[in-house]
């Protein structure tokens, strides 16, 4: 029969696992490090597994596969259930997906005791890492930072970070360029707005060329802004 089941970009696919625990029927299995369809009939379409997914990797595609068999899927869960389960293949459990509710009149005291607010709103944030279909990107007002800036500028979780869905990262140190992944979370998702928060120093314009890159090559009409942060903590007033 013809219907719609998962696929899976194997040159994305970085191994992490998590989509092998994001799967309820147990359809996703690592092989050779990378993440793999293991049956279609394990496969209900429903696709838990795209938004956990760092990537992009998984995707839909329609084609000739077996009917979803539930008798079978859940004798392979009980199965599952009595092996003893393995740690996440990447070893970093804290990549899985959180978004927090923020209630101003709660503050959590630093070490100092004095009330300080974190504005974040979701986890994880930096750009490799945010998966593209994060249910957080709809509706967001998206903040894309050079991880610097908040070390520079003092009041960054106040000015930028609140009321923002906030992913970062850094041109310099991070391999590849974040023109095709910002472009997928812009294009695929609601975005409202754009804000660009980068240092001063030149290896710092290649996290604004890529968003600029991003929002031309989604197609979309969107409100965005480029702020600069100076080394000594200020905003660049151009």
């Amino acid at each position: 029969m013809i219907r719609k089941v998962i696929k899976i970009d194997e040159d994305k696919c970085n191994g992490c696992g998590l989509c092998v625990n994001a799967c309820h029927e147990g359809a996703i299995g690592l092989v050779d490090g990378k993440a793999k369809l293991l049956r279609d009939d394990y496969c209900d379409g429903l696709g838990n597994c795209l938004p956990v997914c760092p990537t992009g990797a998984i995707s839909f595609e329609e084609r000739e596969a077996a009917e979803f068999n539930e008798e079978a899927v859940k004798a392979n869960l009980a199965k599952k259930e009595e092996q003893p389960k393995a740690p996440l293949p990447c070893g970093c459990p804290g990549t899985n997906l959180k978004r927090f509710e923020r209630k101003e009149e709660e503050p959590a005291p630093n070490t100092q005791g004095a009330p300080v607010t974190s504005r974040l709103r979701q986890w994880p944030v930096q750009i490799k890492l945010v998966p593209v279909n994060a249910p957080y990107f709809n509706g967001a007002h998206l903040l894309i930072a050079a991880d610097c800036a908040a070390y520079a500028y003092g009041n960054f979780h106040n000015d930028f970070i609140k009321n923002r869905i906030t992913i970062i990262g850094c041109p310099k140190l991070d391999a590849g360029d974040y023109t095709a992944k910002l472009t997928e979370i812009i294009k695929h998702n609601d975005i409202k707005s754009v804000t660009v928060v980068r240092m001063e120093v030149p290896c710092c314009g290649g996290i604004e060329f890529a968003a600029k890159n991003a929002l031309i090559n989604s197609g979309k009409f969107i409100p965005w802004q480029v702020v600069t942060i100076t080394t000594d903590g200020k905003i660049l007033e151009e």
